[in-house]
């Protein structure tokens, strides 16, 4: 089998394609042809070693598949099945072996590419919207870089909740996208300030939440758009982890909330895995949910797929197809 991996933390350049033993699946494992893999920004940092791991390390957390081998004690997933996993190291493979526990079923009206695509980003809208802070009908939210991956998902189910979102964008053109997504004002970061534009458009009231995966460079604009007694999400770092904060900053801001969540608090549950992954695919097959993959890329282009994502010159998922 072949596997993009890294021997040493680095850029992008650090990532190799390497020959490695086939797997084969112990008790309670999987064993999956990779179709399509996902690339996120955890995956970022898997590879400059911000989130520690033991090297050499495969890349790649999230993907999906057809079932090739089934290890000891599994019940209920055959050979043939096509399963999708997230949260799991190896997807950058030509094969690769999961636990079934943590591999969920990709419905019919589903395909490979799309499961590949929505599946971490998807269950992390779904559980932002639904669980950190429940957009209400009526509530108006901020999708900050709402023109990417998880950006448009989280308009998406805020929208389908009934909240009205306002969305950060860097150009026109994911302007455009955001509009699309179901964004009703989009802010050009790069051209006003955040925080009075929000309070412009909102009257001066500020909005319920903030869903910021972007961090140290919106942190600030993101406090100071918040209602009183509204919820920072802080759900991300694409530019850099937040510096320390004066807890003091909440009181003065309006007795806000301020939470760090990730998504395997939110799965931890085998039930709670399944009931998240099949809301996120039955709103993909039923067309309330739009999946938009913004490049492909074969295995031997996953550097060049993460440094497109670094750049934020993308729009959508991007996806390997090893």
């Amino acid at each position: 089998m072949r596997a993009a991996i890294v021997r040493q933390y680095g850029g992008p350049e650090a990532i190799e394609v390497a020959e490695l033993p086939n797997p084969e699946p112990g008790p309670g494992e999987l064993l999956v042809d990779v179709a399509a893999a996902g690339v996120n920004f955890v995956d970022v940092y898997y590879r400059t070693g911000a989130y520690p791991g033991q090297l050499p390390l495969q890349l790649g957390t999230e993907a999906a598949g057809t079932v090739a081998g089934v290890g000891e004690g599994v019940v209920g997933i055959d050979v043939g099945d096509r399963v999708a996993w997230a949260m799991r190291p190896g997807a950058y493979a030509t094969r690769a072996v999961v636990a079934a526990e943590r591999a969920v079923p990709v419905p019919a009206g589903v395909d490979d590419e799309t499961a590949a695509a929505v599946l971490l980003q998807g269950m992390t809208a779904q559980y932002l919207t639904s669980a950190t802070y429940p957009v209400q009908p009526g509530d108006t939210v901020l999708v900050h870089a709402a023109a990417g991956g998880t950006g448009s998902l989280v308009v998406q189910m805020a929208r389908k909740r009934g909240g009205d979102v306002l969305a950060t964008t860097s150009t026109e053109e994911k302007a455009k996208l955001a509009r699309e997504s179901g964004a009703v004002e989009v802010i050009r970061y790069d051209q006003v300030d955040v925080a009075e534009e929000v309070r412009r458009i909102t009257g001066g009231d500020g909005v319920a939440a903030v869903y910021d995966g972007v961090g140290a460079s919106t942190f600030d604009a993101s406090l100071a758009s918040l209602r009183p007694r509204g919820y920072l999400v802080l759900f991300g770092a694409a530019s850099g982890p937040v510096p320390p904060v004066d807890p003091r900053r909440l009181q003065e801001g309006g007795s806000l909330f301020l939470t760090r969540p990730t998504l395997a608090h939110y799965i931890q549950a085998r039930e709670e895995l399944l009931e998240r992954s099949a809301a996120v695919f039955d709103a993909v097959a039923d067309g309330s949910l739009t999946v938009r993959i913004g490049g492909r890329y074969s295995l031997d282009e996953v550097g060049t797929a993460h440094a497109d994502l670094e750049s934020r010159r993308t729009t959508g998922k991007l996806i390997i197809l090893p």
